[in-house]
């Protein structure tokens, strides 16, 4: 099996205009593609909403709370007592809540305008990623389908070989020869870095997210559209906030700095003389 293997790949020649007119093509039109669907992503994208300064407040006391809760040790215990008292009777008060009413009836996020609008933006830049992606492919399917494009200068496993060599049915073929479906996928994953250098890292030509679009359009399909309840999200901070153990990091500190560098015990012996 193995000499059928070596046999086949010292006899297999690929005609030059492959190289020419099917493996360049395919990487220049995704290029092409990507640089076009980043500038059209630009020119669709419109001005960004406006966040409201009550949702904000709501989030930063939120914050406030839960660093007030992990960073307590560094602030002496009368700062952290006053802190402690005042955001538990905010929170028992409502104080940063958007709407003063604790009994909240909840509210669809998708009857929200501006939450409807920033929803409609996203899918509409997932499908720019989608759409040409998947014309790309359907076009490489059916125009090229069971090409081999390219050899690989270097040696790989058996396991690579699906991956490799995609719609081509040649179990003694050689790994390192590459189907045009495969070249088209190491290209959708493999132009990352071109597209960074041509087009900066916060682009919208990156492959990889194309990929993870249609799972993320998905699971906004299966969302409930339920916002949080901040309310709850304060009792449960201020019932964590009551029961924190507080214990100042610099209590005593004269004497640990004096003890670790080994001063405390003459101290000890000049004060006894």
């Amino acid at each position: 099996m193995s000499g059928l293997a070596e046999s086949t790949d010292q006899t297999m020649f690929l005609d030059p205009e492959i190289r020419n007119w099917v493996l360049f093509p395919i990487t220049i039109i995704m290029v092409l593609v990507g640089i076009f669907r980043h500038q059209l992503t630009i020119l669709m994208a419109g001005e960004p909403p406006k966040p409201d300064i009550k949702d904000i407040r709501q989030g930063k006391a939120l914050m406030r709370g839960q660093t007030l809760a992990q960073s307590n040790p560094y602030i002496p215990a009368s700062a952290f007592a006053n802190r402690k008292a005042y955001l538990c009777q905010a929170y028992e008060n409502g104080t940063f809540l958007k709407n003063k009413s604790k009994d909240q009836s909840p509210v669809n996020l998708m009857a929200d305008p501006k939450n409807m609008e920033v929803m409609m933006d996203g899918m509409k830049k997932q499908m720019m990623g989608i759409v040409p992606q998947t014309l790309i492919m359907g076009w490489i399917q059916f125009f090229f389908s069971g090409f081999i494009l390219i050899k690989l200068p270097f040696p790989l496993g058996m396991r690579f070989k699906q991956m490799l060599q995609s719609g081509i049915m040649t179990p003694n073929m050689d790994v390192r020869w590459v189907s045009s479906l495969s070249w088209y996928f190491i290209n959708l994953f493999g132009l990352r870095g071109v597209f960074s250098l041509i087009l900066g890292g916060e682009n919208s030509a990156d492959g990889i997210r194309d990929m993870t679009a249609m799972g993320t359009m998905g699971a906004m399909g299966q969302q409930s559209g339920q916002p949080q309840d901040f309310n709850k999200l304060f009792m449960s901070l201020k019932d964590s906030l009551s029961i924190v153990f507080h214990e100042w990091d610099l209590a005593n500190i004269e004497q640990r700095v004096l003890v670790k560098y080994g001063k405390q015990s003459q101290i000890y012996k000049s004060a006894a003389k």
